[in-house]
């Protein structure tokens, strides 16, 4: 999906600070039943808690002062805690973990020598990993940059490991769900390694249908503050965060990637379609010159490291709007922005390897549509006749684009899974099952600008 420019939802963060904030969700931080309600809560009588023998004067422990259950429950709560720490010393070394996790590790490796040696460890591996090598030219840079991709990487997948990683908010399930489909269609190939070579789509095989995913997912990865997964932006194109907005922020029309014929050698000031293009040929390029396997690891590594971050867990962080690609949108829409895409590529592997890919299931197929159709009528503009567009199956509804100000001119009706391949450019628009009545040049302008927003 891509589309003009102006998107609506919230507000971004200062300048250079690299991360949006400030702006409030738009979707309510919900009701937790019984929180601050006396009247949600159960007395011990009512729980069927059992009651305290022994020493009348000490309720609630069997023996009284001297009952053998407390040194148990103290010796059973410090092994908990150390294996928490335990378990965040990576993220800690990194500095990548969680609000609240640094005074948590702070005050274990106050206590705990074994720790605290492991902690001292992990600092001086970092350090070796973020000193810069001598001259800052040549082969020293070589193991620098190296060193920074090593140390992106450690980060996601510390992130990744955290203890309690709870499950994506409902805007990122879609993402989650569409990197499992493609990991599970990627782990085949184990078995037939030389199917990495098969051609999918425009000029790229399995292997660079994987490459420019990590291009692509990459963007929003840098904006959230995830390093970089690839060693690829070596001079061979831009890097990117090269825009004025940082990260292909530049407000564009669609990038019609079917017809860009840019090379990689676009600069700074190019529009964002023509670096973007250029990162891709960068990325896929470079890919190209290791194993397939390292290919599928940075992907699911950056993969995996956005679905560890705050924004994936949290609807109210990820209803932040920031600029990408052309784009300004709530980052809970950019993540879908993701799973779609993924989705799409997924498909094109699948049918490359004569691998049937299901769709995805109707409640993502619902986020798809709704952001869908509000890029389009974006597109469409306010002047454009209404059409009401009707979507079929589980997943479906019924919209009316265009002008608000005249009576509709037209009914489109579509499969879901059409529409959104045409909006993926897999579909041809005087080609696809469609039930159509009224105004017909209404109706093809629809499909028309729903295919100019194709860029996969």
């Amino acid at each position: 999906m891509g589309g003009t420019g102006g998107g609506a939802g919230g507000t971004e963060g200062p300048e250079g600070s690299g991360k949006p904030e400030g702006a409030e969700s738009r979707e309510g931080a919900g009701n937790r039943e019984g929180a601050g309600n006396p009247g949600g809560a159960r007395t011990p009588d009512e729980a069927g808690a059992p009651q305290a023998s022994g020493n009348p004067e000490s309720p609630g422990r069997p023996d009284g002062p001297g009952g053998t259950d407390a040194p148990g429950a103290l010796h059973e709560e410090a092994g908990a805690l150390h294996e928490e720490a335990g378990a965040l010393l990576a993220a800690w070394a990194l500095g990548s973990g969680m609000p609240g996790d640094d005074a948590r590790v702070r005050g274990h490796l106050h206590d705990c020598a074994p720790c605290a040696a492991e902690a001292q460890r992990l600092r001086e591996t970092v350090r070796l990993l973020d000193e810069p090598a001598p001259g800052g030219t040549g082969r020293g840079a070589g193991r620098k940059a190296n060193a920074g991709m090593a140390r992106g990487r450690l980060m996601a997948a510390a992130r990744a490991a955290r203890p309690g990683q709870g499950a994506p908010a409902p805007h990122a399930e879609p993402y989650a769900g569409a990197v499992a489909c493609l990991d599970a269609l990627l782990r085949e190939l184990d078995r037939e390694p030389a199917r990495w070579g098969t051609p999918v789509v425009h000029d790229w095989d399995v292997q660079g249908t994987v490459a420019h995913l990590v291009a692509a997912d990459e963007v929003l990865a840098e904006r959230l503050g995830l390093a970089p997964v690839t060693e690829a932006g070596t001079g061979l194109g831009p890097v990117p965060g090269a825009g004025p907005e940082g990260d292909f922020g530049d407000v564009g029309t669609g990038p019609g990637g079917r017809a860009c014929t840019a090379g990689p050698t676009a600069g700074a000031g190019a529009p964002w379609e023509l670096r973007w293009t250029a990162r891709t040929h960068e990325v896929v390029a470079y890919e190209h010159t290791r194993p397939p396997a390292e290919t599928r690891e940075a992907w699911r590594t950056q993969a995996h490291g956005l679905l560890a971050l705050p924004e994936a867990g949290d609807g109210q962080l990820a209803a932040m709007a920031t600029t990408l690609m052309g784009l300004r949108l709530p980052i809970a829409d950019h993540y879908v922005i993701r799973a779609f895409e993924t989705w799409v590529h997924t498909r094109d592997i699948g049918r490359a390897l004569g691998r049937t890919v299901p769709p995805p299931p109707p409640v993502h197929l619902q986020r798809f549509l709704g952001l869908a159709v509000r890029i389009l009528d974006l597109a469409l503009g306010p002047d454009a006749r209404p059409v009401l567009l009707s979507v079929e199956g589980e997943a479906g509804g019924d919209w009316v684009l265009g002008s608000d100000a005249e009576p509709i001119a037209a009914e489109l009706v579509l499969e879901a899974t059409d529409f959104l391949l045409l909006l993926g450019g897999r579909q041809d628009p005087d080609e696809i099952a469609r039930g159509q009545a009224g105004d017909a040049a209404a109706a093809q302008r629809l499909l028309e600008t729903a295919t100019s927003l194709a860029w996969l």
